[in-house]
């Protein structure tokens, strides 16, 4: 094979972990959007919504907690509330590792209500499990990221400062065993030209990182670019043709992975993949659903699949877990807009079994005014539709209905999407059965 295309392919298979650890390594230096710069092995707190320069998808408000676990010096003991709703919120603690995969999820849908503690396990701990523990995690990597999200009665709009208070003293994180635990990630050579400062990251974070052994025997097909050599970096002393490659083979792999982000199936006019996150063959903890319908069967696909979820929704959730539906055009094709106004009219609340929301975002991810929640639209006596107005002026028609302004969310200026996002989504959302509502312009 041509030495830029098999970089190329490197470059596909290998920016997942790139991309998350790069955000990890940020993440204790400068944090993102509200969530403030934290160590290994602390929460972070979130005191208001997410912006548009967090590291996953902008518009997903939910996350609420984030704490970036180290278990290189052993196993951890993470302190979690209950999860199963009893506050009125739908909560779920994510577990993803270096590679992106997500291995575990402690939260409602998958049952689990009691506060307590979990072990979070190194690769190939074989120590004593405490008493009173909940469970125990295996983690496919000696860091992992968890993700708390947390919707109150289904909106998720800002965090209620009490409450929010209240949450951050139940969580927590207590080492098991003494030990050194990393401040930082195993460092580049600094003396490696910016050209090849992914590929030296890659070599270096793979070799401190091992994926499954599976991905690892894929991983043999580099060795030609000097990705598995150990020691010094062959990057400082790379000949032309080598880095000739690399450059190139970097370049070609970045578009790849920039044009298959674009493409994204549209129901009704509502952008969504339920599968997106598919890609994790190897590692099935607590939480997690081990069946064909949620695996990529071919391998090579799920990398490929794994990197362009790493680009546009990086830490997002498996469909089971959630989905998240956007609109940026009308029923008639044409850019959601400020200047006009726009109805949807809903048959029933969507087939959910956590809660669900409708909100409005700009197009930098930020989320515009009020969300409908909980429940959803006000639906009329009759249980007929319910029609949810979207538009800067209140309904102006003389016989609006009382519930008009309760169904009713304000856009801002200029273009805008809209985000239907849907907790435990049921079948009729997962198989292609449920309708989304059009959004039909009224002016």
């Amino acid at each position: 094979m041509e030495l830029a295309a098999l970089a190329a392919e490197a470059y596909v298979y290998g920016c997942p972990l790139v991309r998350d650890l790069s955000v990890v390594e940020g993440f204790m230096h400068t944090g993102f959007g509200p969530l403030p710069p934290t160590p290994f092995n602390h929460f972070a707190h979130a005191d208001r919504s997410s912006a548009a320069d967090m590291p996953f998808m902008p518009d997903d408000d939910t996350v609420r907690s984030v704490v970036h676990l180290d278990l290189s010096g052993g196993p951890v003991l993470l302190r979690l509330p209950r999860t199963d709703g009893a506050d009125g919120a739908y909560r779920v603690f994510q577990f993803v590792d270096a590679w992106t995969n997500n291995f575990a999820y402690v939260g409602r849908r998958a049952g689990h209500a009691r506060a307590g503690e979990w072990l979070i396990a190194p690769p190939g701990w074989a120590g004593s499990v405490p008493d009173g523990v909940l469970g125990v995690v295996d983690a496919p990597t000696s860091v992992v990221s968890v993700i708390g999200r947390d919707i109150c009665d289904g909106l998720d709009g800002p965090v209620d400062p009490a409450r929010g208070r209240a949450l951050q003293e139940q969580l927590g994180v207590t080492h098991v065993e003494p030990g050194t635990h990393r401040t930082g990630l195993p460092a580049p050579d600094p003396d490696v030209p910016e050209a090849l400062t992914f590929f030296e990251r890659l070599r270096v974070w793979m070799a401190d990182f091992p994926p499954s052994a599976p991905d690892q025997a894929y991983q043999d097909r580099f060795q030609p670019l000097g990705l598995l050599e150990e020691g010094p970096s062959p990057y400082t002393r790379a000949g032309p043709a080598l880095v000739r490659a690399l450059t190139e083979g970097a370049a070609r792999g970045r578009a790849w992975v920039e044009e298959a982000s674009r493409a994204a199936a549209a129901r009704g006019g509502w952008v969504l993949d339920p599968h997106l996150h598919d890609y994790n063959l190897d590692h099935y903890r607590v939480g997690t659903v081990d069946s064909p319908e949620w695996r990529i069967a071919d391998r090579e696909a799920s990398y490929r699949t794994r990197a362009v979820a790493a680009r546009g929704s990086l830490w997002g959730v498996h469909g089971y877990e959630a989905v998240c539906a956007r609109a940026f055009s009308d029923a008639g094709g044409e850019r959601l807009n400020g200047a006009r106004s726009y109805v949807l009219r809903f048959e029933g609340p969507p087939p959910v079994g956590a809660g669900w929301s409708l909100a409005v975002y700009d197009l930098a991810g930020r989320r515009i005014g009020e969300a409908l929640a909980g429940c959803g639209p006000v639906y009329g006596d009759q249980g007929g539709p319910s029609a949810v107005r979207i538009g800067r002026e209140r309904p102006d028609a003389p016989d609006a209905p009382e519930s008009a302004d309760a169904n009713r969310l304000s856009v801002p200026d200029g273009e805008f999407h809209l985000v239907l996002r849907l907790c435990a989504p049921g079948p009729g959302i997962l198989d292609g059965t449920y309708v989304f509502p059009a959004v039909e312009r009224t002016r």
